[in-house]
Order: structure tokens, then sequence, then C-alpha cells
């Protein structure tokens, strides 16, 4: 029996959301790894380089071109949503309120593992296979050494909610630090993506973008919360429609979006819901369609051994950094290493990240699926290092905060 794209794509649609809830389920694997987290290895297991070795026919009845293409339209809305939430929810506020705690924090949280990932990276420029055929060597080193230096503030949020830390004072301190450094991630993004073949272009976005935003923000105000929910989306699109004009990439566009809005335009529990039903909803689609671009083609041996390496460079140079920044401003006994093991969540953000680099052919699908593996390895850690840590120390932390 024939059957047709739609049938096909909910096959798909139905493989992509039963596996990867069956396997947390059954398997109880919240503790290591939450459902995003089994989402996201189940994306993987599903591409090409498991699933497509193993049962090559089956891979390609049900990943067809027109059903892959149908999932990364889905998926693409997905993102950006997920990604203007994020926009939308960093508290920069707070952080000028303590602005010298932020900086050197989130300074030394971010500029370590850059650091160490960058050398690691360097180590990788002499071998063939790994860098994208358009960059230049400094693209990629500084791509992948931001790939480790990344903190996904979504996801920390949600293992925060989990360990029952966000509204403590600590919590709210690493939402800082992970807010200051989510922008400096899109802006070192934006100086990687600089095409100096198009600079006026994107001179010119900018100059636009500053000028829309200005007038978006007039309209805002003087609306009700229930349009402002729908004039976001609308902005959203332009946004994003205009940055991948400019050749700064969609996402770029989508977080310039949610950055220059203010949360107190939205009803937080309206916030809340929506990013919880996005992550439900639609986004099992975007890890799905990242783990069909893996590629084990340089052989699964060196794609692991290359995201060993990153992961020790990422946790290392982290860790390092937090407790650099601790000795300097004097914390309590215990904080540096919960802060720096929260802070080592990855997943979403470095991923999307990631994916930027590998549509702009800075990287390869090999140095992608080592990135990848990187990110999940660091998120999966979060938990099981913090929780017996917190349970030490959180008397003393919360008294002393």
């Amino acid at each position: 029996m024939h059957m047709g794209t739609t049938e096909i794509f909910l096959i798909a649609m139905t493989i992509i959301f039963s596996v990867p809830y069956l396997i947390w389920r059954l398997g109880g694997t919240d503790y290591y790894a939450p459902l995003v987290v089994v989402q996201i290895i189940a994306g993987i297991l599903l591409g090409p380089g498991v699933m497509g070795r193993a049962f090559p026919e089956y891979y390609s009845f049900v990943f067809n071109p027109q059903v892959v293409q149908s999932l990364n339209g889905i998926a693409w809305w997905a993102v950006m949503i997920f990604v203007m939430i994020a926009g939308i929810e960093l508290d920069l506020k707070k952080a000028w309120e303590h602005r010298r705690e932020s900086t050197i924090t989130a300074g030394l949280a971010l500029g370590t593992p850059l650091l160490f990932g960058c050398v690691a990276a360097l180590g990788l420029v002499g071998y063939a296979g790994w860098m994208g055929p358009k960059a230049h060597d400094w693209q990629f080193v500084l791509g992948v050494g931001m790939a480790c230096a990344v903190t996904a503030l979504p996801i920390l949020i949600l293992l925060m909610e989990k360990l029952e830390i966000l509204r403590q004072p600590i919590g709210q301190r690493i939402l800082r630090y992970a807010s200051l450094d989510d922008i400096a991630i899109w802006g070192v993004l934006a100086v990687i993506l600089l095409d100096w073949d198009r600079v006026g272009r994107q001179a010119g976005f900018l100059l636009v973008f500053a000028v829309a935003t200005k007038l978006f923000r007039m309209l805002m105000v003087r609306i009700p919360e229930r349009d402002r929910w729908y004039i976001s989306f609308i902005w959203l699109a332009v946004c994003a429609l205009a940055a991948d004009w400019a050749g700064l990439h969609f996402m770029v566009g989508a977080f310039l979006a949610g950055a220059v809005m203010d949360a107190e335009w939205f009803n937080q529990e309206k916030m809340d819901f929506l990013r919880a039903n996005v992550l439900m909803a639609v986004m099992p689609v975007f890890f799905l369609s990242t783990g069909l671009r893996t590629n084990w083609a340089m052989g699964g041996s060196a794609v692991f051994l290359v995201a060993l390496v990153l992961l020790v460079a990422s946790v290392s140079g982290k860790l390092a950094g937090i407790h650099l920044a601790g000795k300097i401003l004097k914390w309590g006994p215990g904080e540096a290493s919960i802060i720096g093991w929260l802070l080592q969540t990855k997943a979403l953000i470095m991923i999307i990240f990631v994916n930027i680099l590998l549509d702009k052919q800075i990287i390869t699908s090999e140095t992608f699926t080592a990135l990848l593996l990187m990110a999940i390895g660091s998120t999966m850690l979060t938990v099981p290092m913090v929780y017996p840590k917190l349970q030490r120390v959180a008397q003393l932390i919360f008294k002393t905060s």
C-alpha cells in the first residue's frame, strides 16, 4: 500500500513524541537526564548515524526529504519562539543592581571555558574534517570555544525549579550571571557571522532595528496584554527575516526580538505556561531535526574522543572560572562548586548555537556531533553533581546569601 507524505509525516511525529517519552518514563531517567535531555539523545539515535545505519530502508522511508522539510519548518518556528522567550526573560536590571559581583562572576564563568575551548579547537585546526569549508581559522576556534562556554538559561531555570532553588537568593544570583553570559554569547555569535561582503547590509539592519525597536516599544506599552502576545509573534517573524536577510541568521533576529522586550509587559505565569508548552508540544521536533544532522563519518571513536576533550575543557574551564570568582568575592564554602556545576547546563542554547555554526559551514557535521555529545554530557552531570552538594551546604548558603 502506497503511503502519502501526510501519513509518513504522522508516523515520524508519533516516533518523535513516543520514543523519548517512553525511555524517560519507563527508564526513570529524570535524575540524570530530564525529558529534554532524553529528547536530544533520542534525536541522535533516530538520526542517520544510528537508526539510518541499522535500518537504512525504514530510515529513508520515514525521514524522506519531503517529511524532513516539513519537520524543519516546525523546528524553526519552535526554536524561534523559545529563543525569543529567553531574550524576554533576561533580567539585566538585577544584574545592574549587583554589577560588580555579576560582572566578575559572569566574565570568569564565560571567559575561562571560552579560553579552554579555544585551546582545544586549535588542536583540531590541524586535522582535516573538523573545520567547515567557509570558516576562517579564527571563526572556527572562537565558535567551538564559545560552544564550550555557553550556559543554557531556559534549561537552567528548569533544573533549578527541580532542585527547588530558583526563588532562593542563590538561584536569583545564578540567573543574573547566566543572563549576562547569554548576551555575550549572542554578541560573539554576531561577530563570528560578520560577512564583510555584506557588512553594509548588516550595519543597515542594526540601524533599522534600533529605530524599529523604539517604535515597537512605544506601541507595546500602549496596548493591552492580550494584543502584546500577538504583536510579539509578528515582531519575532519580522526581526528573524530581517536578520537572516542581513546574513546574521534568523536566530540572532529571534534573540534580539525578545531581548528588547520587557518581562513586565507579560504575565509571568502565562510566560511560564507558554515556554512549558512550546517545550512539550513542538521543541521535540527541533531535537529530532538536530539529530538528523549528526554525522559519524570520521568514525565513532574519533567523534567521541573529540567530544570528551571538549567536555573536559568546558567543565574544567567553567569550574576554574567560578572558583576564581568565589575567591575574589569571598563566597562561603561550597558556593562556587554549586554555582559552577549549575552553569554547566548547556543543552538547548548551545545546540541552537552550533546549529547556526553548521548552517554557516563554520563547523562540519562531525564537529557538530561532537559538540552535541559534549552538551548532553555537561547537562547530564548537573543535577547529580549539584544535588548532594546542596544537601550539605544549603543552610549555610541561604543564611549568607
